[in-house]
């Protein structure tokens, strides 16, 4: 006699909901419950052998997802199975899904416990014998029905298309699957409700579940003939929806079902075809981008629209039709409104508006005329970007700017190739998409803060866009067509031209915008910032004045830089303050109109006690007039003072000037000694063309010591020097420092003090030539903004004095200079006598 197998009489329990697991079927069952997760983590995670695991896959007989709370909807009978698999990640949650198999047919007993997870006493019902044809064979009724049913589901994988995989390995599975396990496999694969499936499940009669599990299959037969027949007739869409409700649970049919209803979907898409025909019509776009948008769309006509690119192409398609091709618009050519405009909008900046209307007298001269590349340089604050669109708008054109700080990739600029999902235009095309002009002002700001990666150098591709010869026929990889940007106005900033790369730099003409002098603050306050930010915080003149000996405290202690933006924020807070006080007074004034008679007189009595609270009790009188005292109790202490007499009044020190990003600076320079063998150190964080400056001061000072009474051996080769820049968190490179480090060794050696009204500039050669310099105008303005009001230049800078205000030449003393003998003359008080006999001394020949 055949030998039976049996399942453990305690077993754990998987709930499900929505589905049933029938025996000899194997189903992915996801583990969201709390319970189900325990019963997984705490019987099948870390068991090797998950095959000899068995567990109980049980359904809920109602709709309610609250599988934790409530066991007593658990269906009586359930399937014992097998865990084959568990696939599933612990991060960032815990998520698994078990595949399971399913083995016979259990009843619940009786649970066991509840918590952590449901664990039941269960009995097996169906016999899982090695000899499983025993009871078909023992029964007639039983094998007729088992033979009629392998008949209909042999028909029912005939109807199927055997060269799909599935199918192919589903009719192999029929050929050799036992008889009595017909009934739930084939339940398994048709298209059935949650209670028929329910109602096999309950079959425990092999009779019985034969005959619950036949109609299904008849059901599912005649489903696929009746749209088989529709298909020939042409009627896909009324069968499918009307007649056949059931369709087979298998991807073939559903992806036959999917082609014949192709057809419906292009009838949806004609009037969307249609539509963008028209638009490229009314493009008029070139007859190269012309012909490569209506071959998109006869591949768009062709294309089903579930398939990804069908999306893609529309898209492109939409793009090509709202590019403005042949949209361009009207330059306001009225030189003497142009200029009056400009100088409304910003104080100054003469070189700027001399070459804006030079571009647009030439513009109303010749209407052909390409768009310049213009560059404007200079230190943050000093309005390049608002002289942009304050441009646009002299002009009349539309504005748009692109941010490229921080563009890293080349596909912003020059677009993405549509090869894949998510592609699109560079930020050039997109701006004239938004912009709908062809003739717009753009402004690529922060030019030189493009950075290089794996992804290509965006500088690089910015070479055809900002190539008056060349953008003509700018190609962006999205659009693959050529589009005219010669009639496009480009406007680069930056803050240091030296970051631009060379090749994309001499495509641009360069305007340097150094920074303002302290009358033009003044101006650009009174005319700009304070309306401004008067209008900000809703205040009025009537409310608040701030007098120009005021402005200029601001401007001279609590601001240092070539632009205003520290300025308006100093005004911001300035204004802050006075809103405070203006709502204080005008509660204050409510609050007496509220007071009686009664009231009044123990107000006023207060008031005489509190005389000293004067500034609460008695709100300011309107308007708040801004002076010394009230800046400082607003703006705190004076930031920046004075301190060039304090610094320099001993020997080793003298002030040299910068060139930085943010405008030109001053910039102390230290020395001191001490016994050694000769060694040089150098601190405060110098780049290396500023140490090999300081290297260069000292061999001359030491070659030409003699020259200078300096000829004590001791002190110049037995003695190690310490030169030193303070501000030693911020960095320092570049070629102009040699003066003043030769200047500040001679003091240092010869213990003489260096003028405290005297600043300098320039690099020096080993045999002490003076050369020239760039950043002269920033490097006097900070000069003055300091207080230093003689400054000693190399000879060869003499004509950038032109580019300086006239106000601030007047106020400045400048002294030239060829050789270093020169410089060290003029750095000290009466001169440097030794230097001064070998300047006197007259050739012989």
């Amino acid at each position: 006699m055949a030998s039976s197998i049996s399942i453990p009489r305690r077993v754990p329990l998987l709930l499900i909901s929505d589905n049933v697991l029938l025996p000899g079927s194997s189903m992915r069952i996801p583990v969201r419950s709390l319970k189900n997760m325990n019963m997984v983590k705490s019987r099948l995670l870390g068991s090797n052998t998950l095959r000899s695991t068995i567990i109980g896959v049980i359904p809920k007989t109602h709709d309610s997802d609250d599988v934790d709370e409530d066991l007593s909807s658990l269906h009586p009978i359930g399937t014992a199975a097998v865990v084959v698999q568990i696939t599933g990640t612990n991060w960032p949650r815990p998520a698994y899904t078990l595949l399971v198999t399913g083995l016979c047919r259990f009843q619940v007993e009786s649970l066991l416990q509840e918590s952590p997870y449901p664990v039941a006493s269960v009995k097996q019902l169906d016999k899982l014998s090695e000899d499983d044809n025993e009871e078909i064979q023992a029964s007639e009724e039983l094998g007729s029905l088992a033979e009629n049913f392998r008949e209909q589901a042999a028909k029912l994988v005939e109807m199927l298309d055997t060269s799909i995989p599935v199918v192919a390995k589903l009719k192999k599975m029929l050929d050799t699957v036992p008889s009595q396990h017909l009934p739930d496999v084939c339940s398994t694969i048709v298209k059935a409700s949650f209670s028929e499936k329910i109602q096999v499940l309950d079959a425990v009669d092999l009779v019985e579940r034969f005959k619950k599990a036949l109609p299904l299959l008849m059901r599912q037969i005649e489903g696929l003939k009746l749209l088989k027949k529709a298909r020939k007739e042409g009627k896909v869409e009324i069968v499918t929806r009307k007649e056949v409700s059931r369709p087979l649970n298998m991807r073939g049919v559903f992806r036959k079902l999917d082609a014949d209803l192709d057809e419906d979907e292009r009838e949806e898409d004609i009037d969307e075809t249609a539509d963008l025909e028209a638009k490229i019509k009314a493009a008029k776009m070139p007859e190269q981008a012309h012909k490569a948008s209506m071959k998109e769309l006869k591949r768009l006509k062709k294309m089903p629209q579930h398939m990804p690119e069908h999306a893609m192409i529309r898209n492109y398609l939409e793009l090509m039709t709202e590019l403005p091709w042949s949209r361009g618009t009207k330059d306001t050519l009225d030189i003497v409104q142009a200029k009056q405009d400009l100088d409304a909008d910003h104080y100054g900046l003469d070189k700027l508006k001399k070459r804006v209307l030079e571009y647009l007298a030439v513009r109303q001269l010749k209407n052909s005329l390409k768009g310049p590349i213009l560059c404007f340089v200079g230190p943050p604050g000093v309005g390049k970007t608002s002289l942009g669109r304050s441009l646009a708008n002299t002009l009349g054109r539309e504005f748009h700017r692109i941010a490229l700080g921080g563009v890293c990739d080349q596909s912003d600029i020059r677009g993405h190739r549509r090869t894949y999902i998510g592609s699109m235009p560079g930020r050039i095309v997109q701006g004239l998409r938004t912009a709908n002009t062809n003739n717009p002002v753009f402004l690529l700001d922060e030019i030189d803060k493009l950075t290089k990666s794996l992804h290509g150098d965006p500088a690089a591709a910015l070479l055809e866009v900002l190539d008056p010869e060349q953008n003509h026929n700018f190609v962006d990889h999205y659009i693959n067509v050529p589009f005219d940007l010669s009639q496009v106005l480009f406007i680069a900033t930056a803050n240091n031209m030296a970051a631009i790369p060379p090749a994309l730099l001499d495509r641009m003409e360069v305007i340097q915008i150094p920074g303002y002098t302290m009358e033009e603050k003044m101006h650009i306050a009174r005319r700009h910032l304070i309306p401004k930010q008067l209008k900000e915080h809703g205040l009025s003149h009537e409310q608040l004045q701030i007098p120009d000996d005021t402005v200029k405290m601001i401007i001279s202690s609590y601001t240092r830089e070539a632009g205003v933006r520290t300025m308006e924020r100093r005004l911001a807070g300035v204004c802050r303050a006075v809103a405070v006080k203006v709502l204080e007074s005008r509660n204050s004034k409510d609050q007496q109109k509220t007071v009686g008679l009664k009231d009044g007189q123990k107000a006023k009595e207060k008031e005489e006690e509190n005389k000293e609270e004067s500034a609460l009790v008695h709100p300011p009188e309107m308007p708040i007039v801004i002076d010394e005292a009230a800046l400082e109790d607003i703006l705190g202490p004076v930031m920046f003072q004075q301190e060039m007499s304090q610094r320099l009044s001993q020997p080793g020190v003298a002030v040299g000037l910068a060139w930085t990003a943010m405008g030109g600076e001053i910039m102390f320079v230290e020395a001191t000694r001490m016994p050694g063998e000769g060694k040089i150190t150098l601190t405060g964080q110098l780049g290396d063309v500023m140490k090999e400056s300081a290297s260069l001061a000292l061999n001359w000072v030491r070659a030409n010591a003699k020259k200078l009474q300096l000829d004590s051996k001791d002190l110049l080769f037995k003695t190690d020097v310490h030169i030193h820049f303070p501000a030693g968190a911020v960095g320092k490179d570049g070629p102009s420092a040699g003066v003043t480090i030769g200047t500040v060794l001679t003091s240092l050696f010869s213990e003489r003090c260096v003028r405290s009204d005297t600043a300098m500039t320039g690099e020096i050669t080993l045999r002490g030539l003076v050369l020239p310099v760039g950043g002269i105008k920033e490097k006097v303005l900070a000069a003055h903004r300091a207080g230093i009001y003689r400054i000693i230049l190399p000879q060869r800078n003499r004509k950038d004095l032109h580019e300086i205000p006239e106000n601030i030449r007047r106020e400045m003393s400048f002294v030239f200079a060829n050789r270093l003998e020169e410089v060290l003359d003029a750095a000290f008080d009466d001169g440097f006598p030794s230097i001064s006999t070998l300047m006197d001394t007259t050739s012989k020949l």
